[in-house]
């Protein structure tokens, strides 16, 4: 399975399976001297944990990460930094059912159909449970720029059709949605919960914002910013 990999000089892989015992990343082309705990980590993982609002998935996951390479006296060391995020609360047996059954709009099926085998519990490596690992990965980006005078800021613009209309950046993380609009955070709040009550889901749109990003970044044609 090829695709794992994201970056050029700063390079990400991320491995591991939903309901495996652990998902984690390597981070290859990390700069020496930077200072990284697990702490550092921890911060934005603690973020992403569900349970923040009820429509949120109902795994319990502690997502600790440990740092297994990389890092020597509190310092990135240059080499590639791996870290590991055990699977403690993966309830396989609740998807016995889909062993045999694709589920519409998952990746069940195109995984079959590429691969000939699959991982029916809890989707596999086509679950959201891989984006932890993304998250960890992150956290030493976000390291990596702030060297650099750079940061990066991402809200919910929009939920279920109801858009911020204030953005004021100081109130993002002052709900669990991290909408910058206090008033339109209640109703996306109250919009979920009644989706949720029907099955169903809705979309939204997230916006990011880069700050103190310096001029000439990436290339005139291919290989752009975005």
């Amino acid at each position: 399975m090829a695709g794992n990999t994201i970056g050029s000089e700063f390079r990400v892989v991320t491995w591991g399976e939903s309901h495996g015992a652990a998902v984690g990343a390597t981070v290859d082309g990390c700069p020496p001297n930077i200072p990284l705990t697990e702490t550092d980590i921890q911060k934005e993982m603690d973020r992403r944990r569900p349970g923040r609002f009820s429509s949120a998935s109902a795994r319990n996951e502690k997502d600790r990460v440990e740092i297994l390479s990389g890092v020597f006296a509190g310092k990135t060391t240059g080499t590639p930094i791996a870290l590991l995020i055990r699977n403690a609360d993966a309830d396989s047996a609740a998807y016995e059912e889909l062993r045999d059954v694709f589920r519409p709009g998952h990746g069940d099926y195109t995984y079959f159909k590429k691969y000939g085998i699959r991982d029916h519990r809890g989707g596999g490596r086509s679950s959201g449970r891989e984006t932890a690992a993304r998250v960890a990965a992150g956290a030493v980006a976000r390291k990596v720029i702030a060297r650099e005078g750079m940061r990066v800021l991402a809200f919910t613009r929009e939920l279920g059709g109801i858009p911020a209309k204030v953005i004021s950046l100081a109130d993002i993380e002052k709900n669990p949605l991290f909408c910058p609009d206090p008033e339109a955070a209640a109703k996306m709040g109250e919009e979920l919960e009644r989706v949720k009550e029907m099955g169903d889901s809705v979309g939204g749109i997230l916006e990011i914002r880069v700050q103190g990003c310096p001029p000439g970044l990436g290339e005139p044609v291919f290989d752009k910013m975005d």
